[in-house]
């Protein structure tokens, strides 16, 4: 700030000190608690004013003020005049510029201009003329404040001419340029939320540096004053577009002052000049807002004369990141914890982790094509989305080795192996898997069938299946028990069988070849 021009008061006791008592300037300067350089400057105006002591009894300390500075000051013609004020409010938000650079800028071509002092005062009193959303700092590219207006617009059904529904309206602003962009959605929920995030940073053409939104769940899961917990799925959405959130305090509207002012304009600049049409869809209300847009960011500001569209054009674009290859694929984040079976279930299906990690509890995101499961923010799966309920979806790489070894083996390799040893060994093992419902049910069983072949030889593993055939024993404890008694070494044949029973009570086959049988 420019120094203060000197008392009259002062002055006078200036003049006194100097022509009645005769000090010098350092010893005035010391007397009146100013330097000795203030001393020299008004006894020096005085002089060009023609002012003498003692003064006139008839002046007054206005008379005597205006009389000391009349001489003093220059022709208007002289006057140095300041840059336009607009003009460094935006040169100010950009990065890196401050307000002694642009006065070293303007010393350059007006040697004669005002001194550093001066200048930051003259902008500081214009500065305050504005409204107190426009004093805020914000750089240019810095910061996108975020929220929806209070005001809803009704969508109406075409068939009954009854409301449907109440649009909400998002709103995103840009700190430097005011830009704004809005949009009406069905609601204020997930992936409304995002979804306008996404639509909005194509419609910026780029990425500001922060994200200040207001604290809706949608964004923010727990609000906080110091630490709000920002929603998985929009922390995600941050760090695939390289910006950061930093949401508003709870109950401090002046945090996003900027989306707050936007928000009141576009009700009263949009909404409001829409209020006597009826929607009867998102689609054909979008289409109107965005009409109203382009008219809403090329309106001049009042203080200072040029549009937001103009702004955006010089400030914020320059500065916005660009925007990623691919937009955000919208993720919905679940918590699940692993099985014991080392799989985990997501919307009725199991998708499987690293067994390692049964019982520990995963992050999940959830997308239209893909499932993404994380521990400790370390990837540690991922999986095509399949929709079948209840199905598996493994990956062989997360099984223990035993299951990994089991998985080698197939109905069609057992059969064939088993057919090495003889066609009475593969009759049984082809029935064990037959009479499962899952032929995997009866691996374990045909496994065992086989190694009795290395405990007993191949060839005593034959004997016992024909003997197990023709019993119909389709089992490893059946084939186990006939090795074990010796009886694969007993002939089979018809002598061992015993003679049918005879007897008046029992009925013979003659019986129930019968047509006529009683019921």
């Amino acid at each position: 700030m420019a120094k203060d021009r000197l008392s009259m008061r002062k002055f006078k006791e200036v003049l006194r000190l100097k022509f009645d008592h005769q000090l010098t300037n350092r010893k005035i300067a010391k007397s009146c608690a100013i330097s000795h350089v203030t001393v020299g400057k008004y006894l020096d105006l005085a002089k060009r004013a023609g002012i003498t002591w003692p003064l006139p009894d008839d002046i007054d300390d206005n008379q005597l003020e205006q009389r000391l500075y009349a001489k003093g000051s220059r022709p208007a013609s002289d006057k140095p005049t300041m840059p336009p004020m607009d003009y460094l409010f935006q040169e100010m938000k950009k990065k890196y510029v401050t307000l002694q650079l642009l006065w070293y800028e303007y010393k350059q071509g007006n040697p004669n201009g005002y001194q550093y002092s001066y200048f930051c005062e003259l902008y500081q009193k214009w500065r305050k003329q504005l409204d107190v959303s426009l004093r805020q700092e914000h750089l240019a590219g810095e910061k996108a404040f975020i929220d929806y207006a209070g005001q809803t617009v009704p969508i109406f059904n075409p068939n009954t001419g009854k409301v449907d529904f109440e649009a909400q309206i998002f709103i995103a602003t840009l700190g430097a340029s005011n830009y704004s962009y809005a949009e009406a959605t069905a609601s204020q929920k997930l992936p409304d939320w995002i979804k306008s995030h996404i639509r909005a940073f194509e419609f910026f053409g780029g990425l500001p540096q922060i994200l200040v939104p207001d604290n809706l769940k949608s964004g923010v899961t727990h609000p906080c004053r110091y630490e709000p917990d920002v929603n998985l799925t929009y922390l995600d959405l941050a760090r695939h577009y390289g910006t950061t959130v930093i949401p508003a305090r709870p109950g401090k509207p002046k945090d996003k002052a900027k989306v707050e002012s936007a928000v009141l304009i576009v009700e009263r600049w949009i909404l409001a000049a829409l209020r006597n049409h009826r929607f009867f869809s998102l689609a054909e209300l979008n289409q109107a807002i965005a009409e109203k847009l382009v008219v809403f960011n090329q309106r001049l500001l009042q203080k200072m004369k040029v549009s937001r569209r103009h702004l955006f054009e010089t400030i914020d674009k320059p500065a916005l990141a660009p925007l990623p290859a691919h937009p955000y694929e919208y993720a919905q984040w679940k918590k699940a914890t692993v099985s014991i079976d080392y799989h985990i279930e997501i919307e009725r299906h199991y998708y499987s982790v690293p067994h390692q990690l049964r019982g520990k509890k995963l992050d999940v995101s959830v997308t239209a094509t893909t499932i993404a499961i994380f521990h400790k923010s370390r990837r540690v799966a991922s999986h095509q989305k399949r929709h079948r309920k209840f199905g598996h979806t493994t990956a062989v790489e997360h099984m223990p080795k035993a299951h990994q070894k089991h998985l080698e083996w197939t109905p069609s390799r057992i059969i064939d192996w088993a057919g090495k040893t003889g066609p009475h060994t593969k009759q049984i093992v082809t029935q064990i898997m037959q009479r499962r419902s899952h032929p995997e049910q009866g691996f374990r069983s045909c496994l065992g069938v086989m190694r009795l072949g290395k405990r007993y030889t191949p060839q005593r593993l034959e004997k016992a299946c024909q003997r197990a055939v023709a019993i119909g024993a389709y089992a490893y404890k059946n084939i186990e028990s006939i090795l074990k008694n010796g009886l694969d070494r007993q002939p089979l044949t018809p002598a061992n069988k015993r003679p049918a029973a005879v007897h008046p009570n029992i009925r013979g086959p003659r019986y129930y070849n019968q047509e006529d049988l009683p019921c």
